[in-house]
């Protein structure tokens, strides 16, 4: 027996885990999601026959067809910051439980198994959702599938103009537990992808089944928003662009006219946001002009809408962040945009996806590698049956 570079691709959205994993060499033969207007952008882009537009809850691993890697990138509704924080075992994050009965439901049918290395991702929230426990839970859960875990945090900002921080879990079935002394010493090796947080987080659960790697240093990121720009795109009319001005604080009004004295071109994001100014609580435009936009949202209300500004010649002018600048943002620039989506779907399915090159990343260092190590194992047993 020989694993092959396959996939099934749980809480699929558009498509973007797909891509970034198609790029370092695998084959999605499974995707599952329950939105049809996600389902149309993903074979849009990626061809039809293996989208399944289902609701998780409703099916059963007896319908997923044996693979190497399982990923899910299940809702982050309860357990984010900006969510209700209500846990894992509420609202659209209990998914995850489905995630695992699909794995315990693959592993009682002999002639499919469970896949033998598994992919989450979620918010950075997860790391502290119900003071750590909700993760911890979930870990242990796996644990008891016969998976040895990892964890790691990766800002895609070190790939592309976003701040978006997520948490990622690697399982796999062949590792056996690492000891103590062994977690101490990869820990105090690394840095970017595992931040204090996450060493302490380690080590304070030491009952849990781990199985580090050592990764490499993080990428530094070699564009900034202003690559990222649309030029296609029209600017808001004047009075539009005056009365965004008119909702921020002096102190980013002052930002903004030192900007428009350039003679070239700077640029900036904006999120409406409900705060204290001039002593009353009210939408208020928050300006940000280090290079970075603010993480892509799904447009779920107006003020999850990011937009852009620029200012230099004289000028200030701003607009909504547009379709093509959010597949940028989010590593996609080649993504085949379909013409008979909203505009609305379409930057839902953008903010509700994982970056693409933060995948790439993952999949060149951390599971490619554990591939070919777990083939080397078989071929080693089968030489010695």
């Amino acid at each position: 027996m020989k694993l092959e570079k396959t996939v099934a691709d749980f809480f699929a959205g558009i498509g973007l885990v797909t891509m970034g994993l198609i790029k370092q060499g695998w084959q999605v033969k499974y995707a599952l999601d329950y939105s049809d207007e996600k389902r149309q952008m993903y074979q849009n882009a990626f061809g039809v026959g293996h989208y399944h537009c289902k609701d998780i809850r409703e099916i059963s691993g007896t319908e997923v067809p044996k693979v190497t890697l399982a990923h899910a990138s299940f809702p982050c509704t309860n357990i984010s910051v900006a969510g209700s924080r209500s846990g894992l075992h509420s609202g659209e994050s209990s998914t995850f439980w489905d995630f695992v009965r699909f794995l315990h439901e693959m592993g009682e049918l002999r002639e499919i198994g469970k896949p033998p290395l598994i992919l989450i991702e979620n918010v950075e929230g997860f790391l502290t959702s119900g003071r750590g426990e909700d993760l911890i839970v979930a870990l242990k859960a796996l644990n008891n599938l016969g998976y040895a875990v990892d964890i790691f945090i990766i800002d895609a900002a070190h790939f592309v103009p976003q701040s978006r921080v997520r948490l990622f879990i690697i399982g796999n079935l062949f590792s056996f537990s690492q000891t103590y002394d062994e977690i101490e010493r990869i820990m105090s090796q690394q840095k970017g992808a595992r931040p204090q947080k996450v060493k302490d987080f380690i080590a304070s659960n030491p009952t849990i089944k781990w199985s580090l790697r050592n990764l490499p240093d993080l990428p530094q990121r070699t564009t900034n928003l202003a690559d990222i720009v649309d030029e296609s795109e029209e600017w808001w009319v004047k009075e539009r662009t005056e009365y965004l001005f008119n909702q921020m604080f002096e102190r980013h009004k002052s930002q903004i006219r030192l900007m428009m004295q350039n003679e070239y071109w700077s640029y900036g994001t904006v999120f409406r946001r409900m705060r204290m100014r001039s002593g009353i609580k009210q939408s208020t435009a928050e300006l940000r002009t280090d290079g970075i936009a603010g993480c892509l949202r799904t447009p779920k209300g107006g003020s999850a809408r990011q937009i852009i500004v620029r200012a230099g010649f004289g000028r200030f002018d701003a607009r909504l962040i547009n379709a093509c600048e959010s597949a940028r943002l989010m590593g996609a620039s080649e993504y085949l945009i379909p013409q008979n989506i909203s505009l609305n779907n379409i930057l839902f399915g953008f903010g509700d996806a994982v970056c693409v090159p933060v995948i790439e990343w993952i999949a060149a260092n951390y599971l490619n590698p554990l591939f070919n190590e777990l083939n080397s194992m078989i071929k080693a047993s089968q030489r010695a049956a």
